[in-house]
């Protein structure tokens, strides 16, 4: 089947050479029962890669069934995969069939492959191989036929080195990798998808049809899209039904831009200054943290004045005032201050101070990324009353992500 037929089929619009070969590869390797790995980032289309695959592919006419592997909890997944034997674990009142079981002879898409955790992986790992699981709870193998195309919006060679996915089922899964491009490096589709979105939102809502004038146009193909062809469908639907003006000039349009939501965690910005790819959580942390670092230093420079000049709080209540506002300051709370008695302040006077604050301070400066993000996670559960899901939203990473956080650092909630 050539390109143009697979987009008039599965209802893809665009025509970006890097579009084009991903649908390219896709069709190549469909017919085959090699193990794909799709990459890209979150919005772009990878379920739509893999109902391609599997439509084109041999195993059509047998089962296909999509997991998110980030949505499932640590404690289930393996028997939502490989399934388990009545009375395995609390809770197992039957006997259940895993999805690999379940769809044998078809095909398994794994969505964000990379938030397995490291022994489901392993489990994984033998089926690739051998196509041999054994259920939870049994030790009895059995035997599974199943295609397995996998997909992750994460840097899998990147979590490779940290320890957090296996090299091996790694090299395993990336027999065929396929990269979706994002809407930001395809610019040349970014107005036909909106005006075919536009027109299928004015015939659902019976409206008229948008039409963006010349600077309006240039304004949405300027615009990064973080969330890729999602969002831009949704800034469509959303302009179809608030707009009473159909003809969008760039300022209306404007309007309906809001990229980054302000409940998120702050973002670093690429190098032209667009902000158009998302920084990982390591980047976000250190980000925060050189910000910390600033006022802790600020900090410090203050004491350096007391100690400098030991009469100067007395007779400054201004100083007092600015110091205790420091104290009550949110980034300032969330750099550790301890206060010990066994190491006194060296001066030749005693320091005058408020009764706000203690005799003797010490300010430890902790840039350790670990303490950091133990920190950050018990800051967030606690302002969410250890509301996961609300916890995890704050800090911008999966409430899958956060799961595994909680054990590693052994976190109570």
């Amino acid at each position: 089947m050539d390109i143009q037929s697979i987009k008039n089929r599965f209802a893809i619009i665009g025509n970006s050479p890097a579009l084009n070969y991903a649908l390219q590869v896709a069709a190549q390797v469909s017919n085959t029962d090699l193990t794909v790995l799709i990459n890209g980032q979150s919005g772009v289309g990878k379920e739509v890669f893999s109902h391609i695959i599997h439509s084109l592919s041999a195993r059509k006419h047998n089962p296909f069934i999509a997991v998110n592997c980030g949505a499932i909890p640590e404690g289930t997944i393996d028997s939502e995969l490989f399934g388990h034997e009545k009375g395995s674990f609390t809770g197992a009142a039957d006997a259940r069939k895993g999805y690999f079981e379940t769809v044998n002879g078809g095909t398994i898409f794994l969505d964000e492959i990379g938030e397995l955790p490291l022994g489901t992986q392993a489990r994984l790992l033998r089926v690739l191989e051998t196509g041999e699981y054994i259920r939870v709870g049994s030790s009895k193998v059995q035997k599974t036929d199943v295609r397995v195309i996998a997909a992750t919006n994460k840097d899998l060679l990147e979590l490779v080195q940290s320890g957090k996915f296996r090299e091996d089922l790694y090299y395993r899964l990336s027999t065929v990798p396929i990269r979706v491009p994002s809407l930001h490096d395809r610019p040349e589709d970014i107005h036909i998808l909106f005006r075919k979105f536009a027109a299928d939102f004015a015939t659902k809502y019976k409206t008229g049809s948008v039409q963006l004038d010349d600077e309006a146009k240039q304004l949405l193909i300027s615009y990064p899209w973080p969330g890729n062809v999602r969002e831009l469908k949704n800034i469509a639907e959303q302009i179809s039904v608030l707009s009473t003006d159909k003809n969008i000039t760039a300022k209306q349009l404007s309007k309906f831009l809001q990229p980054y939501s302000e409940n998120r965690m702050p973002i670093l910005a690429s190098a032209n200054g667009t902000g158009s790819e998302f920084a990982n959580e390591r980047e976000i942390l250190y980000k925060l943290f050189f910000d910390m670092k600033k006022d802790v230093t600020e900090l410090k420079r203050m004491f350096l004045d007391v100690l400098q000049n030991p009469g100067m709080v007395s007779q400054n209540q201004a100083f007092i005032n600015e110091l205790k506002e420091l104290k009550n300051n949110e980034v300032v709370q969330q750099v550790p201050m301890s206060i010990s008695s066994h190491q006194p302040l060296q001066t030749s006077q005693p320091v005058i101070m408020n009764n706000d604050i203690h005799d003797h301070v010490e300010v430890e400066e902790s840039l350790n990324i670990v303490d950091k993000e133990k920190e950050l996670i018990i800051k967030a559960l606690k302002k969410h009353k250890s509301k996961r899901k609300d916890a995890a939203l704050d800090l911008g990473i999966s409430e899958r992500t956060l799961y595994r956080k909680l054990k590693e650092y052994d976190i109570e909630e």
